[in-house]
């Protein structure tokens, strides 16, 4: 701030997951290495606090098995974005998400490029630069971004974590599992045929998928900060929280209603969603949803909406819940994963 120097943060979601760091990680390289005569530092952020990194699992062993060290890294409560823009020195490139969550709604006006691949929620005008694809990962819209740019800019760090990313995220690019496209295929199979010394797909999809789904040694409160979004709206703060065990044995944790009460006092929610996936060894998906609330009213309206959603229709299994404060669900539509479930909730609060 001091000096004027201008910084062109490269930002993904609140969750943090192995996409948006990935994605934040490639893009910011890229730009920095192929903008001309750059004024502004370019710098990719992880949307998370520092201490929350841990919990990331095939995050950290992703990028400790490519030799990038955590300490590289900058974290959101290292970085004061709010300053950068008050003093007119911030541009904002968004991946893996194109909304700011309500917190952030300060920062808006510096966005200036988008690159997502969940449905569109709400337009952008010029001169923010858009690129909205239903691709199974960002990553892929990034790797398309750099293969389109000048020869010679792609490393092998880089070809390997967007490899090992869109792998992982199309559950080791499966049919079955709902999530690849045409796009995704094309740029893995790209990055292989580049750099043929990258690890076997499935050798890649088993190691980050167990590390993905290692929960060895969480408490409840680490279990759904591991992969969080959150939705706000006048009345009501509530958390959508992916977890990585079955919802049954989730939902049989000692001490688990106390726990998820204590989650919502201390952070000021109303209540929270869990959501739940595990894929069998065909890559199928088998999700279950639970919606915890202690004010009835807030927990009706999601369940409701939930219940009768149809773009698209969940088609909901009620199952047994340990209190009236939990209503669980298996998910007959087992490919609807948690981006289409946040437009819904979205629109019910």
């Amino acid at each position: 701030v001091r000096q004027h120097r201008e910084i062109h943060v490269v930002m993904g979601n609140e969750a943090c997951d192995l996409d948006s760091t990935v994605s934040a990680l490639a893009l910011a390289y890229f730009l920095a290495q192929t903008s001309p005569a750059p004024k502004a530092a370019f710098v990719p952020v992880l949307n998370i606090p520092r201490a929350d990194f841990a919990l990331r699992t095939e995050t950290t062993f992703l990028l400790r098995d490519r030799g990038i060290p955590a300490a590289s890294l900058i974290f959101r409560d290292e970085i004061d974005l709010g300053g950068l823009h008050h003093a007119g020195l911030l541009s904002l490139t968004l991946v893996d998400h194109h909304v700011l969550p309500g917190a952030d709604a300060a920062l808006e006006e510096a966005v200036v490029e988008v690159l997502d691949h969940r449905p569109l929620e709400r337009e952008r005008g010029p001169p923010c630069q858009v690129t909205v694809e239903p691709v199974g990962s960002c990553a892929t819209l990034v790797t398309e971004r750099i293969l389109q740019g000048p020869p010679g800019v792609l490393d092998r760090t880089t070809a390997a974590l967007l490899h090992g990313t869109i792998v992982l995220d199309c559950i080791n690019m499966s049919p079955a599992a709902g999530k690849v496209t045409p796009r995704d295929v094309a740029c893995v199979s790209l990055l292989e045929e580049r750099f043929p010394e990258l690890p076997a797909r499935d050798a890649v999809y088993q190691a980050l998928y167990a590390a993905k789904f290692d929960i060895t040694g969480l408490t409840t409160e680490q279990m759904l900060r591991k992969d969080l979004k959150v939705l706000s709206s006048d009345d009501a703060v509530v958390p959508i929280s992916g977890i990585f065990e079955d919802l049954e044995t989730f939902l049989r944790r000692p001490g688990l209603l106390q726990d998820l009460e204590a989650f919502c006092q201390s952070r000021g929610y109303a209540g929270l969603v869990a959501m739940t996936v595990s894929f069998n060894e065909r890559h199928e998906p088998t999700r279950k949803i639970a919606v915890y609330s202690q004010q009835e009213p807030l927990r009706s309206t999601l369940c409701r909406a939930l219940e009768e959603a149809t773009t698209p229709s969940l088609l909901l299994q009620p199952l047994p819940s340990p209190s009236a404060c939990v209503a669980a669900y298996a998910q007959g539509n087992a490919v609807a994963a948690r981006k289409k479930v946040l437009p819904i909730l979205r629109a019910a609060l």
